[in-house]
């Protein structure tokens, strides 16, 4: 997969940074340096083009999820992270996800099929990736950010994403904005807080 590692603290958490449609690898770079400067970074670009738009799963019309793909792709990616964390020699259990719109969508994936792929998890303006039991979530931290007027990411979906992960016995907080999908400052700087918080 087309990345950007950089190493900061092998023995400290690594970033696994995944951007929204049409991002790339250098997307949430500058995101990753205000929450955790001293933090490694790995960071993906999804591997799917939609019209010339790199995603990290394909769909099949807006707000609908291909969810063959999704489940294939989000196995080459919890994959992908493991052979990163044997290559770059970081800590594999010290993985915390930051991921927007589609990337925040996959990461949701993760969560939702594998229970010791990460740590922590940040999702801005996420769906509800895939409706399945999750595994025991227990000791995961998730910060769930969405717009009370979100076009593109309905505020339902992401309620219904915050119950499931409560219900799947994560930490997990939902904090609501009031814009639409845009990602804003004051959602990045209230990330932060709950991350040195935890």
């Amino acid at each position: 997969m087309i990345h950007i590692y950089k190493e900061k603290n092998r023995l400290g958490p690594t970033l696994l940074l995944l951007h929204g449609t049409g991002g790339d690898e250098k997307d949430l770079l500058p995101i990753a340096d205000i929450i955790d400067p001293n933090a490694n970074i790995l960071s993906v670009r999804g591997q799917v083009l939609e019209n010339g738009s790199n995603r990290f799963f394909r769909r099949l019309a807006m707000g609908v999820f291909d969810l063959e793909d999704l489940v294939f792709r989000t196995k080459r990616l919890k994959e992908f992270v493991d052979w990163a964390a044997t290559h770059y020699e970081f800590d594999r259990n010290q993985v915390i996800a930051i991921g927007y719109s589609n990337g925040a969508n996959i990461a949701g994936s993760i969560l939702f099929h594998y229970k010791d792929a990460l740590k922590k998890a940040m999702l801005f303006h996420p769906m509800v990736p895939i409706r399945k039991e999750m595994p025991d979530l227990s000791g995961v931290g998730v910060f769930v950010s969405a717009g009370e007027n979100d076009s593109i990411c309905p505020p339902e979906e992401s309620q219904e994403l915050y119950d499931m992960l409560s219900l799947a016995n994560a930490s997990v907080i939902l904090s609501w904005q009031p814009g639409g999908h845009r990602l804003s400052m004051e959602e990045i700087v209230e990330a932060k807080v709950w991350y040195e918080k935890r």
